[in-house]
This record gives structure tokens, C-alpha cells and sequence, in this order.
């Protein structure tokens, strides 16, 4: 697999793991999301190789307690290692403002009602 692949995997799988909190996210659906998240029109990664970059990205990631990714109590399950990792910490709070920053509850803009001539009237 292709480095540019595997820092857009990274970056991926951080984001999702920022954007589920404490809770964390199963490794099956963390692949999934990896995979929406890299399709494109022109290309369609391998369901399969992708589940298994991000499940060896889990496992190496996640070794000591210091570790940036840490397992949860349920069995497959991943999140952020706030506790004891600084930069999941920033990553958090990062991702806690960017919510902020967006409105919250406000609807979306209607579309401008079109006042141009028709040509065919």
C-alpha cells in the first residue's frame, strides 16, 4: 500500500476517533468509515485491505499506556488515550472547538427565489 494512503488512513481514523469520544469505536466500524471516507469517483479501495491496515494501525498504536489510542473495556473497541497522552488531549479540545465554532440548531439558508426573465413565457 502506498505511503500518501497510509497518512490519509491516519488522519482518518484520528478524526473518527476524536469525533466518537470515550465511548470509542469498534474496529469493524472504524474500517467502514476509513472506507467511505477514501472512496472516490476514480478510485475504491479494498474493503478488506483497508480493515486490515486500520486493525494493524490499532494494534500498534495502542501498546503501551502512554500510547496515543488506547482499548476500551468492550472487546474490539478503540478510542482516544486522553488520560495519559498529551497529544489525544489537544486532539480532543481541538475537536471540541471546531463544534463550538459551528452553529448549533441553526436552519439551513433557503434557496433565493429565482427573479430572472424566462426566455420561454
Amino acid at each position: 500500500m502506498p505511503t500518501f494512503f497510509s497518512m490519509t488512513y491516519d488522519k482518518q481514523i484520528l478524526q473518527i476517533l476524536t469525533a466518537v469520544g470515550e465511548q470509542g469505536i469498534g474496529v469493524q466500524q472504524l474500517a467502514k468509515h476509513v472506507y467511505n471516507l477514501s472512496c472516490t469517483l476514480f478510485s475504491q479501495p479494498d474493503l478488506q485491505e483497508v480493515h486490515r491496515y486500520v486493525q494493524q494501525y490499532l494494534l500498534r498504536q495502542s501498546k503501551s499506556a502512554q500510547s496515543l489510542i488506547e482499548r476500551t473495556e468492550r472487546r474490539g473497541y478503540y478510542r482516544l488515550n486522553t488520560l495519559n497522552n498529551a497529544d489525544a488531549r489537544s486532539l480532543m479540545l481541538q475537536f471540541r472547538e471546531q463544534q463550538a465554532d459551528e452553529p448549533a440548531g441553526q436552519e439551513p439558508e433557503k434557496p433565493k427565489v429565482d427573479l430572472s426573465l424566462s426566455l420561454f413565457d
